[in-house]
């Protein structure tokens, strides 16, 4: 069984037993999370697909970590102005451990 599921702008594809990176999610290390924006759920028999999400679907997981992601460097040049930016940036993200999928 796996679902899809929506988590702040992005959409991830999820089993039971998946660990994933998020963008920020407030809640403690090791609290449950309920993520109710489900796209898709599909069994070995059936997919249920929602418009645009399945009421009454939701993910249960848990809160492995808070963390940031690698940073990324913006540079941006300007030839013969003498003018350039750099800029850094890191993403704070949140691992999830799943733990159940409901529909």
């Amino acid at each position: 069984m796996f679902a899809i599921i929506e988590v702040g702008a992005k959409q991830l594809k999820v089993k039971k037993g998946d660990i994933i990176q998020t963008e920020t999610i407030q809640a403690k290390e090791g609290k449950p999370v309920h993520l109710d924006k489900v796209l898709l759920i599909s069994d070995k028999s059936e997919i249920k697909v929602g418009r645009p999400y399945i009421k009454g679907a939701k993910v249960d997981a848990e809160v492995i970590g808070h963390f940031k992601s690698k940073k990324v460097v913006s540079y941006k040049y300007k030839r013969r102005k003498s003018s350039h930016w750099k800029k850094g940036h890191r993403q704070q993200l949140t691992r999830l451990k799943v733990k159940e999928i409901t529909a």
